[in-house]
């Protein structure tokens, strides 16, 4: 199979032609309203949970009321937009991957935080958090580059390990969706949360099957606006957040004190700030392979000096690490639309999402069991993205057996087992205890083992140049 253009080059010019005709890759399509608004509204159903579910249990944690839960809120959607704007329309050559890229403040950050507040005196917890975060954006900034030089240690078998790992260790979080989403609720896992999403699924399944065109790709919307219908007449749908929340509320500089830097709270997110870093350049490894536009070397630098940037400068107004989101891949891959406008209108309905919390009310309507039917689909498809490119690999020999085995072990056993690292450093506990983190170390070191460590240098190595 012929090989891309290396780099981004062939995304410099945005096209508004079919994919299909010479010059355009589906990548840099403009898509014309009537298929871009609806595409844009999938990606933000996909990713608003997971964007205000750090600022929600950050916030109740260090004890903010009301208005201070909006005011994070709306800072995480604004970050998140601004973010995701950077990433899919680039700037220059310093920043953006210019690929359908959603960069968000990530869930994996919220242990460690939580840890920070409690170690923290009272009224100062979010000062201590945000000072650790903005030295993890200099972090960021300080070693992106050198994570693009290394992808010769990330073929295909190593990829695929990881996009089917992340699929994999994101899938109790549509479970926990599909049974009502609050663990601590009376009826938490009760047959009217079930019923409704395995509606949601069927009304998707539908859709998929019998479909056709746009509205195939459409079928996760449709099935979460129908599932969000339905869910009304039995009083699961809540309106409580549209009727309290303030019509506009915009973030002010550091409205929640000024940032304080304290060691240890910087020492554990600069290491959570590796793991998300290793998240989010496999998720534009994954995103590559699903656009037919391989992630190289300057597009894994420019989309992390995104990550550090979002995260250098979203505490400024209430942000939190910022990494990749994995559902929004799980869009991409399930929809086939792969234009990076998209994402990019769906970042600019983040930022009036967050400007004016009364709208962004009106996405959180979607039930938890809706979102859960509905994820089930979107994550498993990731889980498929990376088996494919694992058929790919090479499975016909053994110590590629054993390396996928080895791996995808690893990376299962924070899922299987929770606790199984409780006894390790706190620093082996943030590596080992993401799935997908873990799941890549053991690849990438094996990977060195099996095909780099006594074997013959190749001739000709990928150079991967910095911008």
């Amino acid at each position: 199979m012929a090989q891309p253009a290396r780099g981004p080059a062939p995304a410099e010019g945005p096209c508004s032609v079919s994919p299909s005709a010479p010059g355009c890759h589906p990548v840099d399509e403009k898509l014309p309203a009537s298929r871009l608004l609806p595409a844009a509204l999938q990606h933000i159903a996909a990713m608003y949970a997971g964007v205000v579910t750090p600022p929600l249990i950050i916030g109740q944690a260090v004890g903010l009321d009301a208005g201070g839960m909006t005011r994070l809120i709306a800072a995480s959607l604004l970050i998140a937009g601004c973010a995701t704007i950077l990433q899919t329309l680039g700037l220059g050559r310093f920043a953006g991957n210019r690929l359908p890229f959603v960069n968000a403040a990530s869930s994996a950050g919220i242990a460690p935080m939580l840890a920070i507040a409690e170690t923290s005196t009272k009224g100062h917890q979010l000062a201590a958090i945000y000072g650790a975060v903005m030295v993890a954006g200099v972090f960021c900034l300080a070693i992106g580059p050198f994570f693009g030089r290394l992808l010769r240690f990330f073929p295909p078998l190593v990829t695929g390990v990881v996009i089917t790992l992340i699929g994999v260790t994101l899938m109790p979080v549509p479970v926990g969706w599909a049974q009502g989403g609050d663990k601590n609720a009376a009826d938490f896992g009760s047959m009217k949360y079930l019923a409704l999403a395995a509606f949601t699924l069927v009304v998707i399944l539908l859709f998929q099957r019998f479909g056709r065109g746009f509205v195939k790709q459409v079928a996760l919307l449709l099935g979460l606006f129908i599932g969000t219908l339905a869910a009304v007449p039995f009083g699961m749908a809540d309106f409580t957040a549209l009727r309290e929340a303030p019509i506009a509320a915009l973030p002010t500089p550091f409205a929640f004190g000024t940032p304080e830097f304290h060691p240890a709270a910087i020492l554990s997110l600069c290491l959570v700030m590796l793991v998300l870093m290793t998240e989010s350049s496999a998720g534009m490894l994954a995103l590559g392979e699903i656009c037919d536009r391989p992630s190289d070397g300057r597009t894994i630098t420019r989309g992390l000096r995104t990550d550090g940037l979002a995260t250098l400068l979203g505490p400024v107004f209430g942000g939190f690490p910022t990494s990749a989101f994995a559902q929004n891949v799980g869009v991409v891959s399930l929809t086939r639309v792969r234009s990076r406008y998209v994402v990019a209108v769906a970042g600019g309905a983040l930022l009036v999402l967050g400007a004016f919390p009364v709208l962004g009310a009106v996405v959180s309507l979607v039930p938890m069991p809706v979102l859960g039917g509905a994820g089930i689909v979107l994550f498993g498809s990731i889980a498929v993205s990376g088996i494919r490119t694992l058929a790919e690999a090479g499975l016909d020999d053994s110590s590629n057996i054993i390396l996928v085995a080895v791996a995808l072990g690893a990376g299962i056993i924070p899922l299987a087992a929770p606790t199984f690292y409780a006894g390790f450093p706190a620093w082996a506990q943030t590596v080992l205890g993401s799935g997908i983190s873990a799941g890549a170390l053991v690849a990438v070191l094996l990977n060195l083992f099996f095909h780099h460590l006594g074997t013959r240098p190749r001739r000709t190595a990928p150079a991967f140049d910095t911008p």
